[in-house]
């Protein structure tokens, strides 16, 4: 393993998904959300799918098959339905905070092996910056879709650890290319719930653009996210996701007009400082068994 190469994985990811987390709130209101995400991971299977072919395929007997088939729909179906249920009773602003508590969770997921009290400290400091740059000052009211958004970040904390076991067995690209095709599998029902096949093949060439665009970085994404949980731990990689609300809020401000609070700043150095203290600990350990073995 090469944890070097995960955590450069999962910061690549966390700004891979508040750059799609920008194009696809420009794009709201034109097309609905199940559409939009299975559209945008059906454009990453097509990306994803020439490459897998291509590739010598190792066999995956079906004790493991199913595992990574169903955590794909978890990821990216249930996953998602839970946050677009939550954004009908709270502001996306809120969710999104709730839903920074997923690097915390899968933290206190991982069991002892992953804890620490510098890495805790860490995770609260970068929650913490990460509510300041969206303006968390405002606590939900709406229980149940605090609820759900919470269910969401349980979801993909769950995910992050229960990959790791088939990502040291099987190559990257097998497991996510499995994975994603179950996921836009199970979003296709929703999404013609929604929106019927004409609608959706007359969608404006605008939303087409940022549906590919989204869709290329999407498969790209999972790649470097499946990448950094198969060097990392899930508990060190989660920790970068944190900086995709803020990704998205930076370029909201850059360029799509939106306004950001005058703590954002502040918010950005503490959820960065929170960050490398979280992984100070990782790397002291890092270079420890590197000791030892020398």
């Amino acid at each position: 393993m090469n944890r070097s190469l995960g955590l450069w994985a999962a910061a690549a990811t966390g700004v891979q998904v508040g750059l799609a987390l920008l194009v696809t709130r420009a794009l709201a209101g034109q097309v609905g959300p199940m559409t939009l995400a299975m559209l945008r991971y059906a454009v990453g299977v097509a990306v994803l799918l020439p490459v897998f072919l291509a590739q010598p395929r190792m066999a995956v007997p079906r004790r493991d098959l199913w595992p990574i088939l169903g955590l794909g729909v978890v990821q990216f179906g249930v996953l998602i339905a839970l946050l677009n249920l939550a954004v009908t009773r709270i502001s996306a602003g809120q969710a999104a905070i709730i839903f920074a508590l997923f690097p915390l969770l899968t933290l206190l997921m991982s069991g002892r092996a992953g804890m620490s009290a510098k890495r805790v400290l860490g995770a609260l400091l970068s929650f913490a910056g990460v509510a300041l740059c969206l303006g968390g000052a405002e606590v939900p009211v709406d229980w149940i879709g605090a609820g759900l958004a919470f269910a969401a970040a349980f979801c993909g904390a769950v995910c992050a650890i229960l990959y790791r076991p088939y990502l040291q067995r099987y190559p990257t690209l097998q497991v996510g290319t499995r994975a994603m095709v179950a996921a836009v599998l199970a979003l296709l029902p929703l999404a013609l719930f929604e929106a019927t096949r004409a609608e959706i093949v007359s969608l404006p060439w605008g939303v087409w653009a940022g549906v590919v665009f989204i869709g290329i970085s999407s498969g790209a994404g999972y790649l470097l996210w499946l990448t950094a949980l198969r060097h990392a731990p899930a508990s060190e990689a989660t920790l970068f996701l944190g900086l995709s609300p803020i990704v998205a809020g930076l370029g909201g401000w850059l360029f799509l007009g939106e306004t950001i609070g005058g703590s954002f700043a502040f918010g950005l150095a503490l959820a960065l400082a929170g960050l490398r203290l979280a992984l100070t600990q990782g790397a002291g350990k890092g270079l420890a068994i590197m000791r030892g073995g020398s």
